[in-house]
């Protein structure tokens, strides 16, 4: 299983566009189309962070964001509007498996280089795997420690021990041997971790703050919580890469910028703000003020998906499976989504499967079918047959304050409280939120609001690291401390499986399998909007995931 300490969890209140009769990415759409990106000019991108993380050791930053610009990595995702998400190579080849998916071995390209001018060698790629496992390097996705023979005791190579486990028999080959066969490792290879260091290099702290680049970009200057400068890499060769535009001559980030006056900047479409967009999606307040806007409007591209809405039901709580199910009645995801958006219309779709849309393999099914309002007497019923005629009292239901959770938890606790299911919302900082529903052992919380965007375009993604027992606590995001040993053998049977159309069918399984025992209840698939100036062009969302491709965005002249 992966290491727990690497999970992103998406936050609950994704936005979505108010735009009506067509889905803002179709008008985004049709604007780029109408202004094409060209070569040369200045990309501005405002963030409401005070730094941008360029090492790649503890980044967990998808492959068509930030980290995009100044790494590759061994694999890529192929992004591209209204087509599938694909793995494709980046410094290597997709990778070839054997010892029946326990052995991977990929293939560099010819000619790569750092911006250093050194040539790029599968001992590089080593390298920066190696840095992830060292403590002082932590924070990043870390999907392949557990996998790699060896990692599980390892700690880095700053003291002289490497990783017997992968091989590098020649400069252009690398090996990964695995503790068991594992599908989705070509997808993993894309991963922040797989991206090169130079051998030997990187033991500094501040490393992402002047890393050596193998990306289209080069760190020219980085002032914290001022900006991030990126100037070309002259040693980047667009011909060996499929997967970025390399089109702006300099990519600026603007850094610690308010989120309202973001959203106003944006709306407003002047001076260098024509070439800007933000890399937070807007909130449903501020997508409100777009409303008497026509140009902000046609501006605007919205995800048709993103994460998964969820209620956890806290399985050591409340035990019986019957009793869980009456939840998948009793709520109203209509409340919900209203209560998300100001509209069920706008904030995304009703969700019945714990596989998000956008994945390859996912089935549409319905185990509990109803209306998106519920079905109270449904829910009394099975809380009937389970011997609680009179419902349930006092349901501690915890909830962050961010985002929006409070007011989305009095939408459900009302909808709940329809069938007799009676819950008191306690709200908590962020930090306290965290520590409780992620790390504490024994949590008293009965119910809480998740939300969860897989890391890669798997399914496996969706299911490991919400479902499998060994997520439960300690930093993990099993939110419903959901144990099943049947489950944990499935998922690793699904895990092992290197053909992806009989793995697609094995998660389908799990995910019915999973809903059967209710752990969980799929409110709503997200959605997430985002603004740009009226001069960046190509700029759009994929079905995966839920955020813009940065690396094919461009300025149009």
């Amino acid at each position: 299983m992966m290491s727990k300490q690497v999970r992103k969890l998406v936050p609950i209140a994704a936005a979505v566009a108010l735009l009506a009769g067509c889905g803002a990415n179709e008008q985004g759409a049709a604007q780029n189309a109408a202004a094409k990106a060209e070569q040369g000019g200045t990309l501005r991108i405002l963030s409401e962070g005070q730094t941008v993380n360029y090492d790649p050791a503890k980044s967990s930053s998808l492959p068509i964001t930030s980290l995009g610009y100044v790494h590759r990595r061994l694999t890529g995702w192929l992004n591209a509007e209204g087509e599938q998400v694909e793995v494709v190579p980046d410094l290597a080849d997709t990778g070839t498996a054997s010892d029946g998916g326990k052995t991977w071995t990929f293939t560099l390209k010819e000619g790569l280089k750092f911006s250093d001018g050194s040539p790029i060698r599968a001992q590089d790629v080593k390298w920066g795997v190696e840095r992830t496992y060292a403590p002082a390097f932590s924070g990043g996705l870390g999907y392949h420690k557990q996998l790699l023979v060896g990692g599980a005791d390892y700690r880095g190579p700053f003291e002289g021990k490497r990783l017997d486990s992968i091989q590098t028999p020649d400069d252009k080959t690398i090996v990964f041997h695995l503790t068991r066969p594992y599908g989705d490792w070509p997808w993993i290879t894309s991963t922040p971790a797989f991206a090169p260091v130079p051998e030997g290099k990187g033991a500094e702290p501040d490393y992402g703050e002047h890393p050596v680049a193998s990306g289209p970009y080069q760190i020219a200057s980085y002032q914290r919580g001022v900006q991030v400068r990126l100037t070309r890499n002259a040693n980047w060769d667009k011909g060996s890469d499929q997967i970025r535009g390399g089109l702006p001559d300099e990519v600026v980030f603007q850094l610690g910028q308010e989120a309202s006056v973001v959203s106003q900047r944006l709306v407003a479409d002047s001076g260098d703000d024509r070439t800007a967009f933000g890399s937070s999606f807007a909130s449903p307040a501020q997508l409100a003020q777009l409303q008497g806007n026509a140009s902000a409007k046609q501006r605007l591209v919205t995800s048709r998906t993103g994460a998964l809405a969820y209620l956890a039901i806290n399985t050591e709580k409340l035990t019986d499976p019957k009793v869980r199910q009456a939840f998948q009645y009793a709520v109203d995801k209509t409340s919900f989504q209203i209560a998300s958006a100001g509209s069920a219309q706008l904030a995304g779709d009703v969700a019945t499967t714990l596989i998000t849309q956008g994945i390859a393999g996912r089935e549409q099914f319905d185990l509990y079918p109803t209306q998106p309002a519920g079905d109270v007497d449904k829910a009394k019923q099975l809380l009937t047959e389970a011997g609680l005629p009179n419902g349930l009292d006092n349901l501690d239901f915890v909830v962050s304050k961010s985002n929006d959770a409070p007011a989305k938890a009095q939408a459900l606790q009302a909808a709940l409280a329809r069938a007799n299911i009676r819950t008191n919302i306690r709200v908590l900082d962020p930090d306290a939120y965290t520590a409780e529903t992620s790390q504490a052992a024994n949590p008293t919380y009965d119910l809480t609001l998740g939300s969860w965007q897989p890391d890669f375009p798997s399914a496996n993604a969706n299911i490991q690291p919400l479902f499998a027992s060994s997520e439960v606590g300690g930093g993990g995001y099993n939110l419903s401390r959901y144990r099943n040993p049947e489950v944990d053998r499935l998922i690793e049977a699904a895990q092992s499986e290197v053909d992806p159309v009989a793995a697609g069918k094995k998660w389908v399984e799990l995910d019915r399998r999973i809903l059967a025992d209710s752990p969980v209840v799929p409110l709503i698939y997200t959605r997430n909007s985002f603004l740009r100036g009226s001069k960046v062009a190509n700029f759009y969302i994929a079905d995966f995931p839920a955020y813009p491709n940065y690396l094919q965005a461009g300025i149009a002249k």
